[in-house]
């Protein structure tokens, strides 16, 4: 009987893109600028650490949350690949206010080597390491996001920790794991080969037992 297992494949990001540098003071946000994604909790909760915050992205909330933000918060609009990347490098840690399905962000700032906040519910779950690769917090509220940035020691946080897991979920991986299952799959739709009969010189005779006494 053959069995069907492989690991779990996850969606794939190009961590080797990305490289771990010295952080900087400023905390990141990265995401679409709209309601769902709950931005106005980190600009909340930042307004009132008094910490400085990088918004990047753009969307239909964006004129509100400037509206809302003080000016300890910097919105960059839709930046470059290249900024992007320079932008992960340098954070002291990612904030993720959204309840995404997989956050590519959050592995995007893990592989250049920087740690994550992010609310505890949806692909964080699965791609922050709780105390090792960054926080969880909850509720999705500013309270609780601001305890947890005063609470969370990014410097205690080895980039090469955030790194090693980031890669859990690059592309080559992804491609490798894709490639298993393809040939597994493959394998299973084999049809099995014919049982071979045993060769015999000639047709078996019967074998006369006579009855004793």
């Amino acid at each position: 009987m053959r069995t069907h297992q492989h690991p779990e494949l996850y969606s794939s990001v190009p961590c080797r893109r990305l490289t771990p540098g010295s952080s900087a003071d400023y905390y990141l946000v990265v995401s679409e600028l709209m309601p769902h994604k709950r931005i106005s909790v980190a600009v909340e909760a930042f307004a009132r650490l008094g910490l400085p915050l990088v918004v990047v992205g753009d969307g239909p909330d964006a004129r509100r949350l400037r509206r809302m933000a003080p000016g300890n918060i910097a919105f960059e609009g839709r930046v470059s690949d290249e900024r992007a990347a320079q932008l992960f490098e340098g954070a002291r840690a990612l904030v993720v206010t959204a309840t995404e399905e997989f956050g590519i962000a959050a592995v995007e700032a893990q592989a250049a080597g920087r740690p994550v906040i992010a609310y505890a519910e949806g692909g964080a779950l699965e791609t922050v390491l709780e105390g090792e690769t960054g926080t969880l917090f909850h509720p999705c509220r500013p309270e609780a996001l601001a305890e947890s940035v005063r609470r969370f020691d990014a410097d205690t946080v080895s980039s090469q920790a955030c790194l090693d897991n980031a890669m859990r979920f690059d592309v080559r991986r992804f491609q490798a794991g894709l490639r298993a299952i393809v040939e597994e799959a493959s394998e299973l739709e084999r049809p099995p080969r014919p049982l071979s009969r045993p060769r015999g010189r000639g047709r078996l005779r019967p074998v006369l037992v006579e009855p004793s006494g």
